[in-house]
């Protein structure tokens, strides 16, 4: 049975169907991230629940998607009900407690949750390119405009931010490209009308301050537990582009600001990636590099990251090679697709000589997953055929009423409600251009108010010579008007001091406070 040292996950099998012995993950290889996969209904999300409530326990705050909205039940107290109590006795769950855990309800849309937004600026080109689905000309763009966004000083917190910054590119587009190479009006134009449906979509939900920090997903209750962070995901994946760029935002954003701990009794937070196919679908390799960069990396920031998805295939090898702690529940094995993920899956568990993994994972019935986790010294245990733990909070959804309750009770309260517009790249802009336009204003103005002296050529009406001949034309001068000397300025302004001190992360986000 599960101490304060691991999480009890359920009761191993022998092959008599009689009990085996406790399944545990241990705490302090809770960093060493993990998978959950398998089929619809065959019950990944029970399992996702009881190894957030295990963690919350622990003291490690815990942050995930409830992409149908059946996680938000964790938030209250489960009640006996005979099927949960037989599989307690089957796991030799005694004595069964029933709990309510301290839950944080997030919402992109604000409706479900309290609102949860980022900053333009700190999302980055990468992601944003990535949420765009841009080309690569378009990206490199994007790319620009943060370059100079950041040599500038000119704040992105919002989408008509960036629309401000493209559409003063195109007007720059000459001067820019000349020294960031080639900037055509319609690629920027493409990219306008990208962020317009970007905003039909709800994106201008998320862009925006307060920005949320990171410390109040990180949160832990008076009696020690870790607070369980849970994203209503219901609508978001109405938009899955948007929900997989936003979390690996969030996982980008852990890895830049948390310091490094090494290897902690427990992790600092522990993060599920429901739908993780959605990451990887269509990704560029680039992103791809970088995301297994990151999971590599954040362990040592304490970070557990576990990944829930249907098939193992959904996962790159490069991060399936980095998830030690396994729990795999039945997979249907129709198509020769569905034939190669069964045995993929098979062939990351050390193998037990007492069934055909392969065979068994078609097999399985619902609750019930082969286990693997990581014992003494990292080393992965022996797979396990095992029967999952009934959870102690509520199966199945909250009623509007107890959401509604549990969000104006929650610490975070009244903090990220009202949305705080301040002075941006869109106001900056726009305060640029009006000054420029008044000082060409009043330079003309001076220009035709100001004594002339005959015959000096500084007068508006020379004579014309006698004998046909036209008094030569007067010569162009060199001198530029207030506006261009405004916008010839504005780009000498690369390598200022606010330049200098932009650093951007290993995903192209940037950390607040640098």
């Amino acid at each position: 049975m599960a101490d304060d040292t691991s999480i009890f996950i359920g009761a191993s099998r022998k092959p008599d169907d009689s009990y085996q012995r406790a399944e545990n993950l241990l705490l302090q290889y809770g960093n060493r991230h993990g998978l959950v996969t398998g089929a619809t209904g065959t019950g990944k999300t029970v399992s996702l629940q009881i190894l957030a409530e295990g963690f919350s326990n622990a003291g490690v705050p815990v942050f995930c998607a409830d992409i149908k909205g059946d996680l938000s039940g964790i938030a209250m107290m489960g009640t006996p009900q005979d099927f949960l109590v037989k599989r307690a006795e089957q796991v030799k769950l005694d004595p069964y407690d029933f709990q309510e855990f301290p839950v944080i309800f997030w919402d992109l849309f604000g409706e479900q949750g309290h609102p949860i937004r980022a900053t333009v600026s700190e999302m980055g080109p990468l992601l944003l390119s990535r949420l765009m689905n841009l080309s690569e000309a378009q990206e490199g763009i994007m790319n620009i405009a943060f370059r100079i966004a950041d040599e500038e000083g000119l704040l992105l917190l919002d989408l008509k931010d960036l629309q401000a910054l493209l559409a003063n590119i195109a007007e720059r587009a000459e001067e820019i490209g000349a020294r960031y190479g080639n900037v055509t009006k319609p690629s920027v134009g493409a990219i306008q009308r990208t962020l317009l449906v970007l905003e039909q979509q709800g994106a201008t939900n998320f862009f925006g301050e307060p920005a949320l920090r990171i410390a109040d997903i990180m949160r832990t209750t008076r009696d020690g537990r870790g607070a369980i962070s849970v994203l209503a995901a219901d609508k978001l994946m109405m938009n899955p582009r948007l929900y997989a760029t936003f979390l690996l935002w969030l996982m980008s954003e852990l890895f830049e600001e948390l310091p490094e701990v090494g290897d902690p009794d427990k992790p600092k937070l522990v993060f599920f990636f429901d739908e993780a196919h959605l990451l990887f679908d269509d990704a560029p390799k680039v992103l791809i590099d970088r995301v297994e960069q990151v999971v590599r990396l954040i362990r040592s920031k304490g970070v557990g990251v576990y990944f829930v998805t249907q098939n193992p295939l959904d996962i790159p090898e490069t991060v399936l090679a980095q998830l030690g702690n396994r729990v795999q529940h039945a997979l249907r094995a129709y198509t020769p697709r569905e034939q190669k993920a069964v045995r993929t899956a098979a062939e990351t568990f050390r193998p037990n000589p007492d069934f055909d993994c392969a065979t068994v994972i078609t097999q399985l019935g619902t609750g019930e997953a082969l286990v693997s986790t990581l014992e003494a010294k990292g080393v992965p245990s022996m797979v396990q055929r095992t029967l999952v733990r009934p959870p102690s909070s509520r199966l199945g959804p909250i009623t509007p009423d107890e959401r509604r309750k549990l969000i104006t009770e929650s610490p975070v309260s009244g903090q990220y409600d009202q949305t705080i517009d301040r002075e941006s790249a869109f106001e900056m802009l726009q305060k640029k251009a009006k000054d420029a336009l008044d000082a060409e204003a009043q330079q003309q103005e001076s220009g035709r108010s100001r004594w002339t002296i005959p015959g000096f050529g500084d007068d508006d009406s020379v004579p014309q010579p006698t004998g046909g001949r036209r008094a030569p034309a007067p010569r162009s001068s060199n001198r530029q008007t207030v506006a261009e000397a405004a916008i010839k300025s504005v780009v000498r302004s690369v390598g200022s001091s606010v330049g200098r001190a932009i650093v951007r992360g290993i995903l192209g986000s940037l950390a607040r406070g640098r």
